[in-house]
């Protein structure tokens, strides 16, 4: 029987966090000040999704045996290996805690004053907040680096290791280079976010919007796991290359697309405690949000029908996919 999606985030979540403190320097790490604020925003919570989509798509793609690296000291970790599922390749965690300190990166980035001017995040006084503005620049400077770092050592080919490096620059940046066929990336949206507050928002203003800021870095953790696990399935792949990874994509820029216009309904619906962060401010800034123009019915329907279209993407997949489909329904379902 499959395990269930409170299984997949408690064992996806507690992977992520073994691989982030074994990665990240220690708190006692010269310079001290940098590794205690890198630390700080990193482990201060978080559903660690964008990591368990990445390890879910592998898993989904490689159908290997392999035990993950410290799986067997993880309890929830140890349910997934009694269920039905395949275990995770090798060495996939690592890959996930890459992004999850791009995740993070840009969550203390887009707190700074400068930016969205928050200090709340994950229930916890924001980088900046503890640490000064100077050092959370160069905490959130340094994740970028590490994560990237991270990655460029994955147990994988060459060839692999360099589409994956791709694959998340281009997502993370503003989508261009290197004859990039990818939309902005999540700091182009950033920047597009930015330049259109205070303006009456449109729809085609919100999608590109979500789709840059954060679809892409969900986009590409899914798409990064598939090409993770492609290089640890034994023998020839059982879909055409091409055709999953657009299969893939199309999964990602739906489910990131709903996960944030759930986000947006939140922001108007749920206190401060209950998200973890400063509730409203959306509404409060006029940012470009999908209640914004379609309400919050309309909102959580077209929410409802990309994940449904999302899942239509991973039909090749057949009972494999059941994990990343029970993924995706959380991300709509879910209060916080």
């Amino acid at each position: 029987m499959h395990p269930t999606v409170q299984t997949l985030l408690l064992s996806g979540a507690q992977l992520t966090d073994a691989a982030l403190e074994r990665l990240l320097p220690s708190p006692d790490t010269l310079p001290h000040s940098i590794h205690r604020a890198m630390r700080h925003s990193t482990f201060a919570g978080g559903k660690r999704l964008r990591p368990i989509l990445c390890m879910e798509a592998a898993r989904m793609v490689a159908g290997t045996r392999e035990i993950p690296e410290g799986a067997a000291d993880l309890g929830a970790a140890v349910e997934l290996l009694n269920s039905d599922l395949p275990p995770l390749p090798k060495g996939v965690e690592n890959l996930a805690a890459a992004l999850e300190m791009l995740h993070t990166y840009s969550l203390i980035h887009d707190d700074l004053p400068a930016l969205d001017n928050d200090d709340l995040r994950r229930g916890h006084p924001t980088c900046h907040v503890v640490f000064g503005e100077a050092i959370a620049i160069l905490a959130g400077d340094a994740l970028q680096t590490l994560a990237f770092q991270t990655i460029s050592a994955l147990p994988t080919p060459p060839a692999t290791t360099v589409a994956i490096l791709r694959e998340i620059s281009l997502a993370v940046g503003t989508g261009v280079g290197a004859n990039s066929p990818l939309p902005p990336g999540m700091i182009g949206g950033q920047v597009v976010d930015i330049e259109s507050e205070g303006t009456p928002p449109t729809a085609e203003l919100v999608e590109s919007i979500h789709r840059a800021k954060t679809g892409a870095l969900i986009t590409t953790s899914i798409v990064s796991g598939g090409l993770y696990g492609l290089a640890h399935t034994p023998g020839a792949p059982h879909l055409d290359s091409e055709m999953w990874v657009h299969r893939l994509r199309t999964f990602g820029e739906k489910a990131g697309l709903a996960f944030q216009i759930v986000d947006d309904v939140l922001d108007m619906t749920q206190s401060s405690e209950e998200l973890g962060k400063t509730a409203g401010k959306d509404t409060a800034s006029i940012k470009a949000t999908w209640p914004a123009v379609y309400g919050i019915d309309q909102s959580l329907k077209d929410a409802g029908q990309l994940i449904a279209d999302a899942f239509e993407a991973l039909a090749p997949f057949g009972e494999a996919a059941t994990p990343l489909k029970s993924l995706a329904n959380y991300l709509v379902e879910r209060k916080h």
